[in-house]
């Protein structure tokens, strides 16, 4: 038989090639994905939100004084009467009738309170009275009547008018055909205080004032003319 040559084991195994590094080859890294600076995007955000929001309170703002603002009610008297009417030693006495209304132009109830009506003779008060509170509906109108007794007080001197001397509450002048006759004047004043809600939260005092000067014959106490 012929002898087979058995593999050298002290053969060493081939090692792997080395790392191109080694080599003297350079390694190129991935570069990574440059993100923007976030300190800039917060502030452009900022800026933004900024600008919608001072642009959403310029729009209520505009809404608020155009169509919400609050404003005063109106007061308009429509007649004057003196149901009773007496003049003894000097002194008067009389019960004093006014016929009003009061429109409320918001568009918000009108809560009233703190209303009062005033009669004034010779810069003297002579008269007062306390309207009940209420409520008058958003562009609605409430017709009013105040009727009080007046206490007796002492009659200044009569003026004496002759022909048109005073006008009506819607300013046509009243003609009395030249007649001599003795009058006194009186002066009313009608004060509403309240307040008016604005889309249920805000709430604005609004106050309405109606002054009329009202003659009156001191013969038989008839209504000769008012101007409010």
């Amino acid at each position: 038989m012929r002898p087979t040559n058995a593999p050298n084991a002290s053969t060493p195994t081939p090692l792997p090639p080395p790392p191109m590094a080694v080599r003297g080859v350079p390694t190129i890294k991935p570069k990574r994905p440059t993100r923007p600076p976030s300190g800039r995007t917060n502030l452009a955000s900022c800026i933004v939100a900024t600008i919608f929001l001072i642009f959403i309170i310029i729009v209520v703002l505009i809404v608020y004084f155009m169509v919400f603002k609050p404003q005063d009610p109106r007061i308009a008297v429509s007649s004057v009467k003196l149901p009773s009417f007496s003049v003894v030693n000097g002194t008067v006495n009389f019960t004093f009738s006014q016929y009003a209304s009061i429109r409320n132009p918001n568009r918000a109830v009108f809560s009233h309170f703190d209303s009062t009506l005033q009669l004034i003779y010779s810069g003297t008060q002579v008269g007062f009275m306390f309207i009940p509170a209420g409520e008058i509906d958003a562009g609605r109108t409430q017709y009013m009547v105040a009727t009080f007794s007046i206490q007796s007080f002492p009659l200044s001197p009569p003026v004496i008018n002759v022909g048109p001397t005073l006008a009506n509450g819607d300013g046509v002048g009243f003609d009395y055909g030249l007649r001599v006759q003795p009058t006194m004047e009186i002066e009313s004043k009608l004060e509403m205080a309240g307040r008016v809600k604005v889309f249920h939260f805000f709430t604005h005092r609004v106050i309405a004032n109606a002054a009329c000067r009202v003659a009156i014959a001191v013969t038989d106490g008839s209504v000769l003319g008012f101007h409010c």
